[in-house]
């Protein structure tokens, strides 16, 4: 599935991919458009949503542009480098395990945002 994801209005593209954790997407889906004021941890973004899903196939270790579910903060995660748990861009380590469920495209442009930057998931018609 096609998302895009609004940062400060600033379109990103990406997908989500039902097969990673089916639930987890299901879940995810039912509530879009999501949209929240960005946290920010090193160099990922996450903030609450309305879904509570527990681990699935959690990863303790993810890749720079995934994006995933963390269960432990109901909370939508995009990961564009590393965060303070991380050793390195290619082991990106977040605060706990998290439910992957796809990949946004141009992930260094988000570099540029702060916390509190407005954040906005929907699907593309």
């Amino acid at each position: 599935m096609e998302i895009k994801i609004e940062v400060n209005g600033e379109e990103f593209r990406g997908e989500i991919n039902e097969e990673m954790n089916p639930d987890t997407v299901e879940a995810i889906h039912g509530e879009m458009p999501l949209e929240g004021e960005a946290q920010k941890w090193g160099k990922e973004f996450f903030f609450e949503i309305p879904v509570d899903v527990d681990e699935e196939n959690p990863k303790r270790y993810v890749s720079k542009g995934e994006i995933g579910y963390w269960p432990r903060g109901n909370a939508f995660c995009i990961f564009y480098g590393k965060t303070p748990g991380s050793l390195s861009e290619d082991r990106i380590k977040p605060a706990s395990p998290v439910n992957v469920i796809g990949k946004i495209e141009d992930v260094d442009e988000l570099d540029r945002f702060d916390s509190g930057a407005k954040i906005k998931v929907s699907e593309v018609d």
